[in-house]
């Protein structure tokens, strides 16, 4: 398994959080969203963190970045859809691939979007890959 952060990565995410909420998300806002030419779109991203109350913010991303799924893939039966961005720093192509290697009945769709954020920032794309999905099933 390749990508993901290492643990102490992750308890100096953290301690800026703790020590420097603000500063942490205008840092982080921007490295997640990527799409430099649209700074909009990472202002709107800092400006959700910074909304958040610290503490709630911290334990998502306590929980989120400590926890290990890994075992549990191959017991989900349903299908899923993976749908992986280009340049994500929170979830690298290989995340993605390994998600489509180990979970049964997925499929993976490589976005043109870059970042982690496609709903933000390629909300066509998005619209049109989830659609194009659930085609394939009569929702009852």
């Amino acid at each position: 398994y390749i990508g993901g952060f290492e643990r102490k990565d992750i308890e100096d995410l953290l301690d800026t959080m703790d020590k420097n909420y603000i500063g942490w998300a205008n840092f982080l806002g921007p490295a997640i969203m990527k799409n430099s030419e649209r700074p909009e779109l990472s202002e709107e991203l800092t400006q959700s963190f910074c909304s958040t109350d610290p503490v709630i913010a911290r334990q998502f991303a306590e929980v989120t970045f400590f926890a290990d799924n890994r075992k549990d893939l191959q017991q989900v039966k349903v299908p899923s859809l993976i749908m992986q961005c280009t340049d994500d720093l929170i979830a690298p192509q290989e995340v993605g691939e390994y998600l489509h290697e180990n979970l049964p009945k997925s499929t993976l769709k490589v976005m043109k979007a870059t970042g982690h954020c496609p709903h933000m920032s390629a909300p066509a794309e998005t619209v049109a890959i989830i659609k194009d999905y659930l085609q394939g099933f009569r929702l009852n």
